[in-house]
């Protein structure tokens, strides 16, 4: 029988969508089935992700500093922060100053930040010119970053085109290895029958991984490749086989999901393979 030991703390900060399979309710089940311990900070409440024709929602900027407060009261030192979607520019200051006092506390904290910010070359409604400005800040302070395409086109000011070439993808990582975070991975590159991640984890070295794309685009897809990069970070796994882990991962739950004919808004059904994460 493997050793027991108590799980690495992750402090996970994200929204909640009740419904869509996303964020919070993605990054949860999934850290707990790689035994880590997975601590919620909600940013904003929905009844299901804003891909839907409706939706309820509730800024909760007001209540993050307090929230955060009681566990500071308490003396919590986490072995990791991930950070996933915020809502206003107040939320970025507050969580960059948790971070910074974590740090404090734990040298060793690793801090990975999905710098959620918009898709398919177009930004989401809550981003303007200053959170982007704030968000360059954030992922300074960042040992990993896992942006897709289109906000690694925002986060470096480069106008953004399905066509681009290798080379401009190796730039842009380039790029925002300069900005701060020692580890990169550029998502959701699409190339022919292909989707590509690409790894900078020095100023002139990137890889590629691959995988055959395996149906259409879902939403949540990026939260579950974000989450099993933290899960992994807190318990020191290689970096570039962490990735690979999350590719195969989100590639297998896409698959399955469009086999099935499951309603794209709806994400993917990973809850069938959680058991694969546990070995």
């Amino acid at each position: 029988m493997q050793l027991m030991k108590i799980p690495p703390k992750l402090a996970i900060i994200n929204d909640i969508s009740g419904y869509g399979h996303c964020s919070l309710t993605v990054a949860l089940p999934v850290v707990s089935a790689m035994s880590v311990q997975g601590c919620p900070v909600p940013t904003s409440y929905f009844s299901n992700h804003m891909g839907y024709p409706v939706y309820f929602s509730k800024d909760l900027t007001e209540y993050l500093p307090e929230y955060l407060s009681k566990w500071e009261e308490l003396e919590i030192a986490f072995d990791g922060i991930y950070c996933g979607f915020l809502s206003s520019v107040k939320q970025i200051t507050v969580i960059r100053d948790f971070i910074k006092r974590q740090k404090a506390k734990n040298s060793s904290c690793k801090v990975i930040v999905d710098p959620v910010m918009g898709d398919h070359g177009k930004t989401y409604r809550s981003v303007t010119d200053t959170f982007c400005e704030e968000m360059k800040q954030m992922i300074a302070e960042a040992d990993m970053i896992t942006p897709n395409v289109t906000e690694a086109c925002i986060l470096t000011g480069k106008s953004f085109s399905e066509e681009m070439e290798e080379k401009e993808y190796r730039d842009m990582a380039f790029r925002l290895w300069d900005m701060g975070a020692d580890k990169i991975v550029i998502t959701g590159i699409r190339k022919g029958n292909f989707v590509l991640n690409l790894i900078c984890e020095s100023k002139d070295s990137c890889e590629i991984i691959q995988n055959e794309i395996a149906g259409e685009s879902r939403p949540g897809t990026g939260d579950l490749f974000s989450s099993i990069i933290a899960a992994d970070a807190v318990k020191d796994k290689d970096f570039k086989e962490s990735v690979k882990r999350a590719a195969d991962f989100v590639a297998m739950c896409t698959k399955v999901s469009h086999d099935l004919n499951m309603p794209i808004q709806d994400g993917v059904c990973f809850e069938n393979f959680l058991n694969t994460l546990t070995k």
